[in-house]
């Protein structure tokens, strides 16, 4: 089995550098990028507004009012990120939540939760764990010492909880 997590230790989660400034700043510089996307879509837009053309233009421009809208509401998550919510799904551990667990092959790995994929910090992918994961729900509701038994779809795991810090 190969996981893809740093050994470390819980205390170590807090790094030199705080994760919290480091998840503001990318939030804050996706945000950026995003509102640029955003001005440009809506600047192609008004050009395809003003022009007349094929089936194959009304096609792109519908694409571009299609990926206007996603943006728009990514715009909306992360703006509401930046702003302070947590979204935290029934049954699920709070985004920012910190676990030092023990595999059963006897590895100890220090990871992060995260409810977006896209909250991963950069270089911190190893250390990732996503809040609906098999492994991030099966952890919801359990303390530091528990065993947890859960399902993968490569079969059935075990992990200790060894620590758990929630934000």
């Amino acid at each position: 089995m190969v996981r893809f997590c740093p050994r470390g230790t819980l205390s170590g989660m807090s790094q030199d550098t705080n994760f919290a400034e480091q998840e503001h700043a990318r939030l804050e510089t996706e945000l950026a990028e995003l509102k640029r996307r955003r001005d440009q879509l809506r600047a192609d837009l008004q050009a395809d507004a003003e022009t007349v053309g094929d089936r194959g233009d009304a096609a792109d421009a519908l694409q571009r009012a299609e990926d206007l809208g996603g943006v728009e509401e990514q715009i909306s998550r992360v703006t509401w990120l930046l702003a302070g919510g947590n979204p935290t799904g029934e049954g699920q551990l709070p985004n920012g939540t910190a676990v030092k667990l023990r595999f059963s092959d006897g590895e100890e790995v220090d990871m992060r939760v995260v409810n977006f994929i896209e909250e991963t910090p950069a270089g911190a992918e190893d250390s990732t764990l996503t809040a609906d994961s098999p492994l991030g729900l099966a952890l919801y509701g359990h303390k530091a010492g528990d065993t947890i038994t859960y399902q993968t779809p490569r079969g059935e795991l075990q992990v200790t909880l060894l620590a758990i810090e929630q934000p």
